[in-house]
């Protein structure tokens, strides 16, 4: 959670077994065990699936992989596409 604080108003919410994480009430990333999930669809399930990513479950997230964590332009540029990607979900929900 502390990677994340940068990127607004992150908040946290306990579902699917884990912790959903959200941006100004839309989910862009999920914390499950000991990973980091983020949100994904065609735009960038490539580079996950590039980088060896698991999906979780049936929904569209993919776990973060450790190197990435330690990477933070790189961790910054996933986070943003997710947020980004949750903000999208959300208006096309209204």
């Amino acid at each position: 959670m502390d990677l994340l604080i940068p990127f607004g108003d992150i908040t946290e919410r306990k579902m699917f077994g884990g912790l959903g994480i959200f941006e100004a009430g839309g989910m862009f990333a999920l914390i499950s065990g000991d990973h980091l999930y983020f949100k994904v669809d065609d735009s960038n399930r490539p580079q996950y699936e590039a980088m060896g990513s698991a999906k979780f479950g049936n929904i569209p997230y993919y776990r973060v992989p450790l190197d990435v964590l330690d990477d933070q332009p790189r961790l910054h540029r996933l986070v943003e596409e997710s947020v980004a990607l949750a903000r999208a979900a959300r208006q096309q929900k209204r």
